[in-house]
């Protein structure tokens, strides 16, 4: 990582050591590694700590950059690709499904998804907790919500809560001819419990994607999923995203 004359550039400082900062993780460094501290850095650079600080508040931003507490800042792993234009309809818990499994519980949804669901505003729903990691980090939460007429089976079921409870109730899902799914997306700000479990801050830029899966014309269950923003790209189509590798030799595929 070389230096670089900033002085006669007339775009701001920061913004072009951004640059510099961004091609140097491309050649030198890999997913996971912790940068030298942000006084080497200034001092490599020859730009002040201020400076510095706004280049890499930058990177972090568009998701290159990581700050873990009690490790510093580390390169960020790829981002996870969030496929909102497929025409393949599965269930969650499907083969090739990166979710985890985390909690089921029975409680009463909020309004909104009470009224898609068809149940009354004070009928209790499952409530399935899932988790999606990505290089051993959180990168989503979703809230599958499940109302007791598309599982009518699941009280015959052993498992009363936890992640087998999560497990019986996609399973219990599967039996159903899934018709389609819609979905939409929008941008949005971490909650309190988003957070914690995103391990962001509160107010943190999310994605939420909401999908409505249809049985026999009825919406038979709603999932509300929370994607960091920082760590997760948009993919359309089904023959997958277009990647463009960054390094010494960058190609796409």
């Amino acid at each position: 990582m070389g230096t670089t004359q900033l002085e006669s550039v007339p775009e701001p400082k920061y913004w072009h050591l951004k640059t510099v900062l961004s091609e140097a993780l491309d050649s030198e460094f890999s997913v996971g590694e912790i940068l030298p501290n942000e006084r080497e850095l200034a001092a490599r650079f020859g730009v002040a700590r201020a400076t510095l600080r706004q280049a890499l508040e930058q990177l972090e931003l568009e998701g290159r950059l990581q700050r873990r507490r009690g490790v510093g800042t580390t390169v960020a792993p790829p981002r996870v690709g969030v496929a909102v234009g497929t025409e393949q309809h599965a269930w969650p818990g499907a083969a090739g499904d990166a979710w985890q499994s985390v909690d089921c519980t029975l409680a009463v949804p909020p309004a909104a998804i009470a009224d898609a669901l068809e149940t009354g505003h004070e009928e209790s729903v499952h409530m399935v907790r899932r988790s999606r990691m990505s290089h051993g980090q959180p990168v989503a939460a979703e809230l599958l919500y499940v109302p007791d007429g598309s599982v009518p089976d699941l009280s015959a079921i052993d498992a009363p809560s936890g992640p087998a409870r999560a497990r019986a109730v996609l399973r219990e899902l599967h039996r159903l001819e899934l018709e389609g799914q819609d979905r939409s997306v929008e941008l949005g700000s971490a909650r309190a419990d988003d957070a914690k479990e995103l391990d962001r801050l509160p107010g943190a830029p999310v994605l939420v994607v909401t999908t409505r899966f249809v049985v026999r014309g009825r919406t038979a269950a709603i999932s509300v999923a929370t994607y960091r923003a920082d760590t997760c790209r948009l993919t359309f189509g089904d023959s997958g995203a277009v990647e463009i590798h960054h390094g010494p030799h960058q190609q796409a595929s």
